[in-house]
């Protein structure tokens, strides 16, 4: 039996209004080639996200931090409340086969850490970028448009 994809998108509960239209972009490409979106099941880039998944009829899943379902944005079909905070965000990171992070701020970090550590790929939209000893890591793949991100997400998903 194949697996279905299932790919985190990262970011901010409070992103920019160009940091949402890629967060929602980057959903309806997911749904489209069906891939199951992961988040944190917040707003901003969370919300925007499973926005654009579910205006494509995809499928989106909310690990929330607090302890009620009532949490979840509007958007998200499958919510799975953890009473975690923060620790969930090893959760979101390690269920996926990419992730694709949308700027984002240190919970958004700690994600990208958690799939680093754990082989997953990371591919970077305007989000965090890292450096050790004072040289660049290219550990996040850095992509540009929403398209991008997605077709990385994809080729690089570890089934």
């Amino acid at each position: 039996m194949k697996r279905e994809l299932l790919i985190s998108v990262i970011g901010s509960s409070d992103c920019s209004k160009k940091e949402a239209r890629l967060a929602e972009e980057v959903g309806r490409e997911l749904a489209r080639h069906g891939a199951t979106l992961i988040c944190g099941g917040l707003g901003g880039v969370m919300e925007a996200a499973c926005k654009g998944a579910a205006s494509q009829g995809g499928t989106t899943v909310g690990i929330l931090p607090g302890n009620s379902l009532g949490d979840a944005n509007p958007y998200v079909k499958i919510p799975i409340v953890t009473g975690m905070g923060y620790a969930r965000n090893a959760i979101v990171a390690k269920s996926a086969q990419a992730v694709i992070a949308i700027g984002g701020s240190h919970g958004t970090l700690s994600e990208i850490a958690y799939a680093l550590q754990n082989g997953i790929p990371v591919i970077g939209l305007g989000t965090w970028s890292l450096s050790r000893g004072g040289v660049e890591d290219s550990s996040i793949i850095v992509v540009h448009s929403a398209a991008e991100a997605v077709e990385k997400a994809l080729t690089l998903a570890k089934v």
